[in-house]
């Protein structure tokens, strides 16, 4: 059995049949006598990683809620404040 290699220049203008032209996988595949799941892996393959915007996100998202996290307590502390200036100010005007 023999498999069929592909110059990377033929690849790449497949790839970009689907990426940029919005042709279709089985469009491009049938087109182009290429089986769609090699197809698959080359758009696969050329697309970018997206594990690093993830984690920025991820950091972004904790740094937030360590941010909104000193905030409740903030909020709280002076609330617990105003409640015994109330009791105070409420048993000096009896």
């Amino acid at each position: 059995m023999s498999t069929q290699r592909f110059t990377p220049e033929f690849k790449e203008e497949a790839v970009k049949q689907v990426t940029e032209r919005g042709y279709s996988v089985a469009e491009v595949s049938a087109r182009l006598g290429v089986s769609s799941h090699s197809l698959y892996k080359w758009v696969k393959a050329v697309a970018p990683d997206n594990s690093e915007k993830q984690a920025a996100e991820l950091i972004e998202a904790k740094s937030e809620i360590l941010r909104l996290k000193a905030q409740l307590r903030r909020t709280e502390e002076e609330r617990d404040i105003l409640k015994k200036a109330a009791r105070y100010f409420a048993r000096e005007s009896e």
